[in-house]
């Protein structure tokens, strides 16, 4: 090799080193790019979280102090019914001698909570409370709340029993099945109650 094919030669590879050395910083700049778009993401989830946790925080303190929508819309109902039938203890054509308002037993493994009780010397009302009465509640009404009762409340056992669906809301079709069901249906008409026996 001659001085000249040699020194064009180191003048190639000195031109490529720079050609590679341009395309080295362009690439450290488009990382430098990428790492500083990754911290302001970073931070920004960060600052998210942190966001999140406080809102989770409120959340928990709001419900804690005023319990969850349902829960309130379902002790306003069972208040109502519970005001309305100690102020007029009657159903149908039936006059009850006393209400109980959130009974609740355990007795052999078995325990619930039945929303309310009337009573007389002749029949139990069971009645259950919902501020909108699903296709659930009659279910759970008849498969669970009817089994129980004799269970844990053997004192009435010469009494006859009723089953009661008490809500703000019923579907026409949910009523319809309720009543043919045989279970009563209370409901909301103004500031009374309207019954419509099974």
């Amino acid at each position: 090799m001659t001085d000249d094919e040699l020194k064009d030669l180191v003048a190639k590879i000195a031109a490529a080193q720079d050609r590679a050395d341009v395309r080295q910083d362009r690439a450290d700049a488009r990382h430098a790019e990428a790492d500083a778009r990754h911290a302001r993401i970073d931070a920004q989830l960060a600052k998210t979280v942190t966001e999140l946790a406080k809102t989770d925080a409120k959340l928990e303190s709001l419900s804690a102090m005023y319990g969850g929508v349902s829960d309130n819309q379902g002790a306003v109902a069972e208040e109502f019914y519970y005001n309305s039938l100690k102020a007029n203890p009657v159903l149908g054509d039936v006059r009850f001698d006393l209400i109980d308002k959130k009974s609740t037993r355990s007795r052999a493994g078995v325990e619930d909570e039945f929303d309310l009780l009337l009573v007389n010397g002749q029949v139990v009302y069971v009645v259950e409370v919902k501020y909108k009465a699903h296709e659930s509640d009659l279910r759970w009404l008849l498969e669970v709340k009817a089994v129980n009762f004799p269970r844990l409340f053997p004192e009435y056992a010469d009494h006859e029993v009723r089953l009661a669906l008490a809500a703000f809301h019923f579907h026409d079709d949910l009523k319809q099945r309720t009543l043919e069901a045989g279970v009563t249906v209370l409901q909301r008409k103004g500031d009374v109650i309207e019954s419509i026996a099974a």
